[in-house]
C-alpha cells in the first residue's frame, strides 16, 4: 500500500485505558479502548471506526471497554425511514427562523462563553464544568477528520447574524455525520435547541444522500443520555451487529 488513506483498520493498535469514575452511571468505574496512533485516523478509517462503535474527542477515537458494564450502546439514525413525532415537529417549526453558519473548526470567545454558561446549567457536577480555554480547543476544536463548527443565530435568513444560541460540531463520514457535541443558550424558555440541531442534522444527511446519522452512546439508566430513544426508528450495535434498539 502506498497511500495512508488506503490503510485498514488492522494497521490500528488498541488499547485500554486505566480506569476512571463513570460520567453517567453513579458508584461505577469505566474504562475506554483508543485507537492509535492517532495520526493515521483519517476522514476513511475513521469511518470504519465509527460504524464500529468508536467515537472522537479531539484527536482520540475512542469506545467503551469497561470491565463489568456494558450499559454505553453505539447509536445511529436510519435518516430515511425517520420520521418526527409530533414533539420534534413542533421543535423543528419553533427554531426554523435560526440562521446557520457552517465553518471550519476555529476558536471565538463568543463560542467558549456560551459552552461555560451550558456546562454550568447543564453539567455542573461534571468535569468538563471546569474545562479551561486550552481543555474546550483540545476537546472540540481539534481533529484530523473532516469536521465542522455549526454557527446556530437569532434572524431571518439573509439578515445580520443575530444572538449566538448554539453550536454543534459534527464530523463528515462516508456513510453520513457523526454529531460530536452541541451546546446551547439555555436562559431562553421552553427552547428545544438540542433536538432542532438533531433534526437540521438528519436534514443535512438527506441532503449529502448518505444513510446515517451518528449520535454516539445511548445508557438507558442515564437521563443525560436517554434522551436518543425519542428518534426513532434508531439502531443500536449490540453483539456487533447494528440492529433496532428497543427502548420503553
Amino acid at each position: 500500500m502506498s497511500q495512508i488513506n488506503e490503510l485498514p483498520i488492522n494497521a490500528l493498535q488498541f488499547y485500554a485505558t486505566a480506569s476512571y469514575t463513570c460520567s453517567y452511571l453513579p458508584l461505577q468505574t469505566a474504562r475506554s479502548q483508543v485507537a492509535t496512533p492517532s495520526h493515521l485516523v483519517h476522514s476513511h478509517l475513521y469511518g470504519d471506526l465509527v460504524n464500529a462503535g468508536f467515537r472522537r474527542s479531539g484527536l482520540f477515537t475512542y469506545r467503551p471497554y469497561c470491565d463489568h458494564c456494558r450499559a454505553c450502546i453505539a447509536t445511529r439514525i436510519p435518516v430515511e425511514r425517520f420520521t418526527p413525532n409530533r414533539s420534534q415537529k413542533r421543535a423543528f417549526q419553533q427554531h426554523a427562523d435560526l440562521q446557520t453558519h457552517v465553518l471550519h473548526l476555529n476558536y471565538t470567545d463568543e463560542h467558549y462563553a456560551l459552552y461555560r454558561d451550558y456546562q454550568e446549567q447543564r453539567h455542573h457536577d461534571g468535569e468538563m464544568n471546569r474545562d479551561d480555554q486550552e481543555q474546550y480547543t483540545q476537546f472540540l476544536l481539534q481533529s484530523r477528520v473532516n469536521s465542522r463548527l455549526v454557527e446556530f443565530r437569532d434572524g431571518p435568513k439573509g439578515a445580520e447574524p443575530g444572538r449566538l444560541r448554539m453550536v454543534s460540531i459534527i464530523d463528515i463520514l462516508e456513510a453520513g455525520i457523526s454529531s460530536v457535541y452541541t451546546f446551547y443558550d439555555t436562559t431562553v424558555k421552553h427552547a428545544s435547541f438540542g433536538t432542532y440541531s438533531i433534526l437540521w442534522q438528519i436534514e443535512q444527511v438527506r441532503q449529502l444522500k448518505r444513510p446515517y446519522l451518528y449520535l454516539g452512546y445511548y445508557i438507558e439508566a442515564s437521563q443525560k443520555m436517554a434522551y436518543k430513544s425519542k428518534f426513532k426508528p434508531i439502531e443500536g450495535l449490540i453483539d456487533n451487529r447494528w440492529q433496532a434498539l428497543l427502548t420503553g
